[in-house]
């Protein structure tokens, strides 16, 4: 089953990124009708894939954890707690991935040391709260259930880097 909804997210992932790169190349304009900038164009496509991996991944999390009636209205109100969380790590790390993709071609040495350390930092910060939800969670559901629900949301967050991974260009000597 979890096998199953990791194909899924991939593959919502891969029309996701297929349809920003086609809002990309189409006109845009705001709702007053003003023709809106490429980079406005890029960060609402952007933001908008977020909210559509965001709403995608609740979808699998609700299709793979066995929850009952009783456990469901308290374990959603967790959940959401935890992503708003989440949200706030990975609009760091978005900035951060957009201060790279502006200075990856002419790096220093500092500006790659600075980076590597923010982005593992970052990955410290997703672990910590991590950490700090699982007592959360299991006053809600069973410990088991706690452990399943880390390990489906570990699996999702480890897709979604790895495509963002394979779009990120490597830091050239």
């Amino acid at each position: 089953m979890i096998k199953n909804c990791v194909y899924t997210l991939a593959l919502g992932l891969y029309l996701v990124m297929g349809a920003f790169a086609f809002a990309q190349s189409s006109p845009q304009t705001t709702p007053s009708g003003s023709q809106m900038t490429p980079d406005q164009v890029d960060e609402a496509n952007i933001q908008l894939m977020r909210q559509d991996i965001r709403s995608e991944r609740k979808k699998l999390v609700a299709a793979s954890m066995p929850l009952n009636e009783s456990e469901a209205t308290k374990f959603w109100p967790v959940y959401d707690r935890y992503i708003a969380e989440t949200v706030k790590i990975n609009d760091v790390r978005y900035a951060l991935i957009k201060e790279y993709a502006n200075s990856y071609q002419n790096m220093t040495d500092a500006q790659a040391d600075s980076f590597i350390k923010r982005w593992l930092a970052l990955d410290q910060d997703s672990t910590q709260l991590r950490l700090k939800f699982i007592p959360e969670f299991q006053k809600v559901v069973s410990q088991k259930k706690t452990a399943m629900f880390f390990q489906i949301d570990r699996r999702l967050a480890m897709l979604i880097e790895l495509k963002l991974a394979s779009q990120v260009p490597i830091v050239q000597p």
